[in-house]
C-alpha cells in the first residue's frame, strides 16, 4: 500500500497552517492527497465529471477545514474522505441516469501493444461489472482500501464504522467479488 509522502508531524503542521489561512500550506495537503482522492473518484465518474469532483472535494475542505480537530482521534485522511463520500453520493443522486462505469475505459499508461491494453480494458470492465454488483458497504471499504490506499484505521474514519468492522466488510467483499469474477480472470488477478 502507497503511504502519504507527510509524515503525521508535517501534515499536523500544515494543517494547523492551513487553518490560519496558509494557502501554501493548503497547497501541499493538496499535492498529497489529489492522487488518491482522484483515483477514489474516477472510479465512478467519467474522466471529466471526476476532475470537476475532486475541485468540488478539495474546495469543501478548504471551507470546512476550520472544522477539523486534530485530537478527535480522527486521521486527515479519513476527515477528507469522509467529504469526498458525500460529494460522490451528492453527484449520484445530481446524475441519476449516469452509468456509473464507462465500457471503454483504457489504460493510456499502459504500453502500446493493442492487445495488452484490449486485454486489460476486457479485465478492468469485468472488474468493474462485478465491483457493481456488490452491496454499496463492499464496494465501498474495497474502493477506499485498494484504490485511495487508506489504511484499515482511515476506513473506518471515513466510513464511521470500527476497524474491526472494516476488517470484515473487506474479507466478505473480496469473497463476494472472487463469486462474481469469471474463472480467467481470478486466475490472472
Amino acid at each position: 500500500m502507497q503511504q502519504n509522502p507527510l509524515s503525521q508531524e508535517e501534515l499536523f503542521t500544515l494543517v494547523r497552517a492551513a487553518q490560519e489561512g496558509d494557502t501554501e500550506a493548503f497547497g501541499a495537503i493538496y499535492d498529497a492527497y489529489l492522487t488518491p482522492v482522484y483515483r477514489y473518484v474516477a472510479f465512478r465518474f467519467p474522466e471529466e465529471l471526476a476532475e470537476d469532483l475532486v475541485a468540488d472535494i478539495f474546495v469543501k475542505a478548504w471551507e470546512k477545514l476550520h472544522t477539523y480537530k486534530a485530537q478527535k482521534n480522527v486521521p486527515f485522511a479519513a476527515w477528507l474522505f469522509r467529504i469526498a463520500r458525500h460529494v460522490v453520493i451528492d453527484a449520484y443522486r445530481r446524475h441519476r441516469g449516469f452509468d456509473e462505469l464507462s465500457e471503454n475505459v483504457q489504460d493510456e499508461n499502459t504500453s502500446s501493444d493493442p492487445k495488452r491494453r484490449t486485454e486489460r480494458g476486457m479485465t478492468i470492465s469485468t472488474v468493474r461489472k462485478a465491483m457493481n454488483e456488490l452491496p454499496r458497504r463492499y464496494r465501498e471499504t474495497l474502493l477506499l482500501s485498494y484504490v485511495s490506499d487508506l489504511t484499515h484505521a482511515e476506513i473506518a474514519k471515513a466510513m464511521g464504522i470500527r476497524e474491526g468492522t472494516v476488517r470484515i466488510l473487506k474479507f466478505r467483499a473480496l469473497k463476494k467479488l472472487e463469486s462474481y469474477l469469471p474463472s480467467t480472470i481470478k486466475d490472472s488477478v
